[in-house]
């Protein structure tokens, strides 16, 4: 039987990743479809346990304390222990997995710790890594929320705000946060990531506009 198909929704924090990925999961289900769905990292998992410590800032406050190479072998566990104990015989025989997150994630966040001239060297690494040597599937299709710094800033404050929660290392270095964008739109252009814009001379587009592109391009992997 032939492969399934993977899906990944893909952003920094802030850009109305999460949100997406649930009016697309929810509609897809309300039509039938038939898919597994899984978000990363999986922090109630022993398998997310360094990733755990790093964004705590046990390794150190600033994300420059651990390696970009370092870093993402922390989130590779993870994914490959989802993929051995979940969902992984189920995409071997054919079913469609859609991931809010994946090896995409450590491309940005972790490659947004190197120099642009160092970036290329590391993506080819991470790829050949997840999806040569330790034989992840590797992604059919990668939507990437293209955002602006202000928006995930403004986001975030209301998220934290709401849930009385401070960010991780990640999220409280505003100039990291702003070389994951730079990253991001660098990883997109050479990895083949789809771009969808979610803002539009400086204004924000609307929920609804962004799920309605997501949607279309998603329903065009799966049929």
């Amino acid at each position: 039987m032939a492969k399934g198909k993977l899906i990944v929704l893909e952003g920094i924090d802030g850009s109305g990743k999460s949100t997406q990925f649930k009016l697309l999961t929810d509609r897809l289900r309300a039509e039938g479809c038939d898919f597994r769905q899984v978000t990363f990292p999986r922090y109630e998992n022993s398998s997310s346990a360094l990733l755990r410590s790093y964004l705590n800032g046990e390794f150190g406050q600033d994300p420059q304390d651990v390696s970009a190479y370092a870093a993402s072998t922390f989130f590779f566990v993870d994914r490959y222990a989802s993929y051995k104990t979940d969902w992984g015989a189920y995409y071997e025989n054919g079913g469609l997995v859609f991931c809010d997150r994946y090896t995409t994630s450590n491309a940005i966040h972790q490659g947004a710790k190197l120099p642009p001239d160092e970036l290329p060297a590391f993506l080819d690494w991470l790829y050949d890594f997840e999806f040569g040597k330790m034989e992840l599937p590797k992604p059919d299709a990668v939507l990437y929320m293209d955002t602006t710094l202000d928006a995930c800033l403004t986001q975030m404050a209301h998220r934290q705000a709401e849930t009385n929660t401070h960010g991780d290392i990640h999220e409280t270095h505003k100039d990291y946060l702003r070389s994951c964008l730079e990253t991001g739109a660098s990883a997109a252009d050479r990895l083949g990531w789809v771009k969808i814009p979610c803002t539009v001379d400086g204004a924000v587009r609307s929920i609804a506009d962004i799920h309605g592109e997501i949607y279309k391009i998603a329903k065009g992997v799966v049929d």
